[in-house]
């Protein structure tokens, strides 16, 4: 499969290695089919937010080198860019872009908990602990599950490695509170929005894996939209089967937009 690391400068992209020996600072990707993806613009401000953060001398380059994405994307196909900061560079390479296929559509999860203590170096920034959160992903895989869910130091539900979690209390939609750390993910905000539209209520709770026995369990990701998560290995006691995915998924639809 294409993986393909162009990084930016004042006359547009060139070619570096894929395997580029870099320290990632910042990462945001999306899954774009046929020139279409939701909530792109989204996706642009949260990267630009972080980088006010972690190099605020990158920040001017933004607005080109988002332009230059937009145009390197193919209209054709079905693909999942990344975005990249490399924070040791000199601020005048930093910015990347990794042009990836996009894996395959995935259908019901199964969670594995990690009971150690988390691990993240920063879990309000996507890039820091991507490759953390990758093995974590490798670790559950191991154990027979798609994801590894975060605990927080009280042994609440902070999110998944590489995915927000979301839950049903009848029809009232649930996620980590701001307490909680947890990354700001967009489509978390997407089917928070949805839900709002449709009447339904949200809110937000400190919860434990055992408090979500006979609930309906959604695992997020920007690649993946809704996984609906069928089996929690560890439990204890079975999930609600999942009833309100199709109307969500409609309404995701609904939100992709030509990104040209």
């Amino acid at each position: 499969m294409t993986n393909q690391l162009l990084q930016f400068s004042s006359t547009g992209f060139h070619e570096v290695p894929p395997t580029l020996d870099t320290k990632l600072a910042i990462a945001d990707s999306w899954l774009v089919e046929d020139g279409r993806c939701r909530s792109l613009a989204a996706h642009f401000e949260r990267f630009r937010n972080w980088t006010q953060i972690q190099s605020p001398t990158a920040v001017d380059q933004l607005d080109s080198f988002f332009e230059s994405v937009i145009e390197a994307i193919p209209s054709e196909g079905r693909w999942f860019p990344r975005i990249e900061l490399h924070g040791e560079k000199d601020p005048a390479q930093q910015l990347h872009l990794r042009l990836r296929e996009a894996p395959e559509q995935l259908g019901f999860a199964t969670l594995w908990t990690y009971t150690e203590p988390d691990p993240r170096e920063n879990a309000q920034i996507k890039g820091p602990d991507l490759s953390l959160g990758m093995q974590l992903r490798r670790r559950a895989n191991i154990m027979g599950a798609d994801e590894a869910v975060i605990l927080d130091s009280d042994g609440f539900i902070c999110e998944g490695a590489l995915s927000a979690l979301v839950w049903w209390r009848d029809d009232v939609l649930c996620a980590p509170n701001h307490e909680t750390p947890w990354l700001d993910s967009i489509t978390r905000r997407e089917v928070f929005a949805i839900a709002e539209q449709m009447g339904l209520s949200v809110r937000t709770e400190r919860v434990k894996p055992a408090d979500l026995v006979q609930t309906e369990v959604w695992m997020l990701s920007s690649l993946q939209a809704i996984r609906p998560v069928t089996n929690w290995l560890e439990l204890g006691g079975p999930l609600a089967i999942p009833s309100h995915v199709e109307s969500f998924n409609k309404r995701l639809r609904l939100l992709s937009a030509s990104i040209k």
